[in-house]
């Protein structure tokens, strides 16, 4: 049942695809929602367009479960590398802090992240802003390792503009 609905989303998605626009963004405050740090865990996220083609973010995610907490804090700038009639595609980069608990052990360290992405609006709706990021990252916490980083379509941030 939840596989059928997922399609049918993604359909709904792509047919209306065609009524979207790039938007002029320049001092506009953004608040919403993103995940894609490396722990697996949702953020409340800012982003403010400081220039026409330039942007810092930021994200903050809290988990208190005993024993198995977890905590991020990124910020990052991103820059738009060019506008297409329905989307604002741009590159940029972020690091961020982690700490997260398994069992009572607790370890902190930092995340390094490459990305690129895509911001786009539906016609009416000149506020809401849907957006997708893909790229590489590295964290460092007990050990170091990469990884790569990709939102999926039910994976991807909201972004509500003042």
């Amino acid at each position: 049942m939840l596989k059928k609905m997922a399609v049918a989303l993604s359909f709904c998605l792509m047919a209306l695809a065609g009524s979207v626009e790039a938007k002029e963004l320049s001092n506009r405050l953004g608040v919403g929602v993103k995940k894609n740090t490396s722990l697996d865990l949702p953020e409340l996220a800012a982003v403010y367009h400081f220039a026409p083609d330039l942007s810092v973010t930021g994200g903050l995610g809290i988990d208190t479960q005993k024993d198995y907490s977890k905590f991020s804090f990124n910020a990052g700038v991103r820059r738009v590398v060019f506008k297409e009639d329905n989307m604002n595609f741009y590159m940029g980069g972020s690091v961020g802090l982690v700490n997260f608990e398994t069992a009572g052990d607790k370890e902190s360290g930092f995340e390094l992240n490459a990305l690129f992405g895509g911001e786009f609006f539906f016609t009416g709706l000149d506020s809401l802003a849907f957006t997708f990021e893909g790229g590489v990252g590295v964290i460092s916490a007990d050990n170091v390792r990469f990884r790569t980083i990709a939102d999926g379509p039910f994976n991807a941030g909201i972004i509500f503009y003042f």
